[in-house]
């Protein structure tokens, strides 16, 4: 029986690692009230981790109804979120405290 449940450990454990691992991740900047890149394409499916820099003196908040995300990124801080698996499609994002400039899209294909 000992040995049984330490076999369900490793699998646990070894199936909990690797799907960390395949977490693929994308940078994405706001500067001068603008995401960067404002595009960013993702394979369908997979879930990815977005790290959002911002690189202004003011915060901005990554929102997107779609996606069903908002974070504040405070100034010259970053955030991780978290999105998907995607099916194929367009999902937009902006900039709450500048939606005239930080505009944004992921691609899913």
């Amino acid at each position: 029986m000992r040995k049984f449940k330490t076999v369900l450990f490793l699998i646990a454990l070894f199936g909990f690692s690797h799907s960390v691992m395949a977490t693929e991740t994308i940078e994405l900047i706001i500067k001068d009230h603008k995401f960067s890149p404002e595009t960013i394409t993702i394979p369908a499916g997979k879930k990815i981790k977005l790290i959002v820099k911002n690189m202004d003196a003011t915060p901005e908040e990554f929102e997107s109804y779609v996606l069903h995300r908002e974070k504040i990124i405070q100034p010259k801080g970053k955030a991780k979120i978290f999105i998907g698996p995607l099916k194929p499609g367009r999902y937009p994002f902006f900039g709450e405290f500048h939606a005239d400039t930080a505009k944004g899209v992921i691609v899913a294909k």
